[in-house]
């Protein structure tokens, strides 16, 4: 901040700015001068970053599909905080390296990263937990099944706020493959040179695991966590795949939402493992993309909100929560299904839509949060948790080195 109010230095005078140890919420809200009303606002998301006349920056690390690109300058209109988005490039590895050993727990303010990586971060003193009575949006309209994924606490303090949760499988071209409903078709020779993966074990492994369990392949039909693999199931799953790229079965391996859109729109791909994001880009280039229902299931993850360290000395420490509560309040949620398809685990949404049918339409929004919903619940097979840091992660990226030099 440029300047100080003369209310924030008549609180610090008498020692009530250190909020929120010294005072209610409630009281700091009247003694800053704003009514119920505005109180009520807040909850929303609605009000200001107190006593700021030039926007606060808030510098924001995630994948790019978790941007809403230059619709943030709502975020700017309702509580003056400018947003500096940076492209993580959804590798979360290379993520916590930068966080433990280099410099971006200090560079950076807010986290989006895929759940898992909040025990390794919290343990390395990188991340802090967040400050839940400051996220009023935090309430009975987040769905709570979503509350309960393990990986979100540490010591019961949670350290992960899930921003989007959405269910992987297929994406194909249904010119060129009319049905796909088993990831078999990832792996039959037929479409030799047709298909492709993510290089990345996080997802590619545990796709491969759910085929080989939910067909018993290779005997691994008793298999528990295609999401957390033993070492011997570790072994079994990498040779199947290594096995597979030494015949040709791959196209490639697609690294970034932008190559993965480009091999499906190019048509070089017509059946791929991937994100929804892509199927809605490539329907939007005039391809006839689908998103598949397999019967092996999906790959559940959430993208988590992560604190990061630095934000106390910054003094940005208050602003980081009110960012996070307003992306829970329900715009958000709207423009990033309209955008990615991805959905913000709360009703608010819809309240939200119903409130605003100039700029959503409510029953998309319905159909959108439906459709995610019942990935997890109504569908055939079970949902497996990506889980990016399973208990024998370094032989994953062992392995992993193994595929791409084979």
């Amino acid at each position: 901040m440029s300047k100080e109010n003369a209310k924030v230095k008549e609180l610090k005078e008498k020692g009530l700015w250190d909020y929120p140890s010294n005072i209610s919420r409630r009281r700091f809200l009247k003694l800053m001068g704003y009514s119920g009303l505005a109180a009520g606002s807040m909850a929303l998301g609605g009000s200001r970053v107190f006593g700021a006349t030039n926007p606060v920056e808030i510098r924001y690390w995630a994948s790019a599909t978790q941007s809403i690109e230059e619709h943030y300058k709502r975020l700017e209109e309702d509580l003056n905080i400018k947003m500096l988005f940076a492209d993580n490039g959804n590798a979360t590895g290379p993520v916590i390296s930068k966080m433990i050993a280099g410099d971006a727990a200090n560079v950076y303010d807010v986290l989006g990263l895929q759940g898992g990586a909040e025990k390794e971060l919290a343990q390395a003193e990188t991340i802090l937990p967040w400050d839940m009575s400051l996220i009023p949006n935090w309430d009975d309209d987040i769905w709570e099944w979503v509350r309960d994924i393990p990986y979100h606490s540490v010591n019961g303090s949670r350290y992960g706020i899930p921003k989007t949760i959405n269910a992987d499988s297929m994406i194909y071209n249904a010119d060129k493959v009319p049905v796909v409903d088993t990831y078999a078709y990832v792996f039959d020779p037929a479409l030799k040179g047709k298909t492709s993966m993510e290089d990345w074990w996080t997802n590619s492994v545990i796709f491969t695991a759910m085929y080989l369990k939910e067909n018993n392949i290779q005997g691994l039909g008793e298999m528990k966590n295609p999401g957390d693999l033993e070492v011997d199931e570790l072994e079994a799953v990498m040779e199947f795949l290594i096995g597979k790229k030494k015949e040709g079965q791959f196209r490639t391996f697609w690294s970034g939402w932008e190559q993965g859109v480009s091999l499906i729109t190019s048509e070089e791909v017509w059946v791929m493992m991937g994100w929804e994001p892509i199927v809605l880009a490539a329907q939007r280039a005039g391809i006839n993309a689908k998103y598949a229902v397999p019967f092996e299931g999906y790959e559940g993850w959430s993208n988590d909100f992560l604190l990061a360290r630095g934000v106390q000395k910054k003094g940005l420490f208050e602003a980081a929560h009110q960012f996070v509560n307003w992306e829970l309040a329900g715009y958000l949620g709207c423009k990033i299904l309209e955008m990615r398809g991805y959905v913000v685990p709360t009703e608010k949404n819809i309240t939200y839509a119903e409130a605003h049918p100039d700029e959503f339409d409510p029953e998309v929004v319905k159909a959108g949060m439906e459709n995610v919903r019942d990935k997890f619940m109504m569908k055939k097979g079970s949902t497996y948790w990506q889980n990016v840091r399973p208990k024998n992660f370094k032989l994953y990226e062992e392995w992993w080195e193994k595929l791409r030099r084979a």
